[in-house]
């Protein structure tokens, strides 16, 4: 039509011609499209009379017509004004007249737009995201755009430019094939409503499933909403790499070969992405897939697709029960706070979350009933995990707390209430986790009541003595009722900005205080530590002893030497130096003498290698307190705590903090400066937190004073928080 309207114009043959943009070049119409034609020229060509001549027969052809008449210098200065037609010219299309000009226009606007692009992309990531923010996410709108929408058509061209940088690149097989089908819903949609529009109205997806061949309203949702979310991980996927290029200068010339650094077994960071390393095996390590996505997370990079994919199909299936390691890799995941986002959605995405959770297909893309809900069942529980990692300082088992989030609507779906259904399935799911009888129960129990803190402080009245007896039967711990405390506000929180307000808020913490008041029974904290161990000759001459023996997944280090100040955080920066993660220690004192057993993460370990680490750092080779300092960052604030009621042969501090090495020392290298002796030691990892309990007194023996607890605290918070230069 446009060749036909062109030629009897009487348009020249060189140096003008007709050209299709925007969704017309792609050859991406839809049955109620405007064509977007332009009438292009080389300077010094008038084609003014032509373009009447051009646009009349198409108007009156009842086209929609989106049309303009332009040099090629006026093409390029358009480009560079506005981004939205740049975009629109990298899929310039020759429809009549010149087609060397056309061929000239196409390599002109590309070449600008590659060599540009390091300038612009900032600018288009903006408008991306405002468009985001405005239109929503077309996996979990309730009315989806099927263009405007994250994870739409626009997502989907916008990707197609980037690619055009030669920046980045993109699973072109997998961006066509779901584009294309996204098209296909558009055609469909637009059929259905007998308009030209881009949102599916609930009433239209009926027709939609017709026109698509699909068994029903349900699944056209799901096929729309799975086309969305796979179109927005390649998006995501796509800008991480592209903020990756623009991070670095840019290179004159020579290939780019990106430095590889192993940084767990098996898994290496490349890039900004997590990648297998070349000594990988995962035949061999059931693990490898978990810790390969908790690195991510906790770095908040890409878990690289391809080493998701190749895990998925070729590691070693889980044992059941898990092993220590792998419940501590999940809960590390879990509690990666927004690094969890990208990293589950590439697990999804790439099939490698079913060797993780199977039952996850139970909620995957499941709608909420409720409208209150901004997210689909699957997003949602997400969502609750990366706000219970901010949760986690307290509770003392956030592997329970985040382990209950990931599972808390796993009942969804079916006819039976979802927190009812829920509790058989979670129950089952934490036994086959490894966990041992109790926590397994507490799960459980979070999963089946996590809505009675939230419901019952919006429905009964809290000066009711029946109301906190109902809320006691149900917990019977002061350990759950924290739990679940923390578990109702991430939950909420992930639903909606209202479902947590401060009203709400208010209601839901003054019954948690009262149901604490009932609960209280004491400390739950661990007794004074003691075992009589044989003490060796060469302690009682003054000396120390170092032994070393083989445990699951590492090693146990007894380590016997006369006791004093100080000791307990020589021998964590011993460990610490080395980057042994310490995953649980034990330290009590015997006549003269202090006894600590270690367990650490490093199997083979060698103990005259670590007796001369330790005269290392006695003899301050390297300086522990320099290199130990916290990195600093916008991680969770450490919790100290004083429990006065916990002991009456000494002071206890409680400390929860981020699970990183030289933690240990640095709160033991606190109270030393204090000359504050460590008598008693738990110490203790659950997933991404320390939780250690130190039974304190003075050097000359005795309870700490308050003013010397409150002293100590202090020290204690401040090593663990203030970052390296400070």
């Amino acid at each position: 039509m446009c060749a036909k309207a062109y030629e009897s114009s009487g348009g020249p043959d060189a140096g003008a011609a007709i050209v299709a943009v925007g969704g017309y070049g792609r050859g991406e119409l839809a049955p109620y499209s405007d064509l977007d034609v332009v009438l292009v020229s080389d300077e010094g060509v008038d084609v003014g009379e032509v373009a009447g001549e051009v646009w009349y027969p198409l108007w009156d052809s009842g086209s929609r017509l989106d049309h303009s008449v332009r040099t090629m210098t006026e093409m390029v200065a358009a480009a560079d004004a506005d981004l939205k037609v740049a975009l629109g010219l990298l899929d310039v299309r020759h429809l009549a007249g010149d087609p060397a000009l056309t061929l000239r226009l196409r390599t002109t606007m590309l070449a600008h737009w590659r060599r540009g692009s390091r300038d612009r992309l900032p600018a288009l990531r903006d408008l991306v995201r405002t468009r985001h923010e405005l239109a929503g996410e077309l996996a979990h709108l309730s009315v989806p755009d099927v263009k405007e929408a994250e994870g739409g058509l626009r997502d989907a061209t916008v990707l197609k430019a980037l690619v055009a940088t030669w920046l980045v690149d993109v699973p072109h097989v997998e961006l066509e094939r779901s584009r294309g089908a996204l098209l296909d819903v558009r055609d469909a949609l637009q059929e259905a409503a007998g308009r030209g529009t881009d949102r599916i109205a609930p009433e239209l997806w009926t027709d939609v499933a017709h026109r698509l061949e699909l068994a029903d309203a349900r699944a056209a949702q799901v096929h729309v909403r799975e086309l969305g979310r796979r179109i927005a991980h390649l998006s995501h996927l796509t800008w991480r790499r592209v903020d990756a290029v623009l991070a670095e200068p840019a290179r004159i010339r020579g290939p780019r070969r990106p430095r590889m650094e192993r940084i767990a077994p098996g898994v290496a960071l490349s890039a900004d992405e997590i990648v297998l390393d070349a000594r990988a095996r995962p035949a061999d390590d059931p693990l490898l897939l978990l810790r390969a996505a908790a690195e991510a997370a906790e770095r908040d990079v890409v878990l690289a697709p391809a080493t998701a994919a190749r895990l998925a199909r070729d590691s070693a299936p889980l044992p059941t029960p898990w092993p220590a390691e792998a419940r501590r890799l999940l809960v590390r995941l879990l509690a990666s706070g927004r690094g969890l986002r990208s990293v589950w959605e590439t697990l999804e995405e790439t099939g490698a979350l079913p060797a993780i959770l199977p039952e996850w297909q139970r909620i995957r893309l499941l709608p909420h009933a409720s409208a209150i809900h901004r997210f689909t069942v699957d997003r949602h529980v997400v969502e609750t995990c990366v706000e219970a990692s901010a949760l986690i300082r307290h509770v003392t088992r956030p592997d329970v707390l985040m382990v209950a989030a990931l599972l808390h609507d796993i009942g969804k779906g079916g006819l039976t209430e979802h927190s009812v259904a829920g509790e058989p399935i979670a129950r089952e799911i934490a036994e086959r986790m490894g966990f041992d009888p109790a926590a397994v129960d507490l799960v459980a129990r979070l999963v089946r009541w996590h809505l009675l803190l939230a419901e019952t402080a919006t429905t009964r009245d809290p000066d009711d003595p029946a109301t906190v007896e109902l809320v006691v039967s149900r917990l019977e711990s002061v350990e759950a009722l924290d739990l679940l405390l923390a578990l109702t506000e991430a939950d909420a929180r992930a639903t909606a900005p209202k479902a947590w307000s401060s009203w709400r808020a208010g209601l839901v913490r003054d019954l948690a205080r009262r149901v604490g008041v009932a609960l209280h029974t004491g400390s739950t904290l661990p007794p004074i530590a003691t075992e009589d161990v044989v003490v060796p000759p060469v302690v009682r001459a003054g000396g120390l002893s170092i032994v070393v023996d083989p445990a699951v997944d590492g090693s146990r280090v007894r380590v016997v030497a006369p006791d004093r100040v100080g000791l307990l955080a020589d021998l964590a920066a011993m460990f610490a130096l080395a980057r042994i993660p310490v995953r649980a220690a034990r330290a009590w004192a015997q006549e003269q003498y202090a006894v600590s057993v270690w367990e650490v993460g490093e199997p083979g370990l060698d103990a005259a290698v670590l007796r001369q680490r330790y005269d290392g750092v006695v003899d301050g080779r390297p300086d522990a307190a320099r290199r130990l300092r916290p990195a600093g960052g916008a991680g969770l604030e450490p919790a100290v705590v004083v429990r006065p009621e916990a002991s009456d042969q000494a002071t206890v501090l409680e400390v929860r903090a981020d699970d990183r090495p030289g933690a240990v020392y640095l709160v033991c290298a606190a109270l030393a400066r204090l000359d504050v002796a460590v008598r008693s030691a738990h110490v203790d990892t659950v997933g991404p937190q320390a939780v250690d309990v130190f039974y304190l007194q003075e050097a000359s023996a005795g309870v700490l004073s308050d003013v010397r607890a409150t002293e100590a605290a202090h020290a204690v918070r401040a090593a663990l928080s203030e970052p390296a230069g400070s």
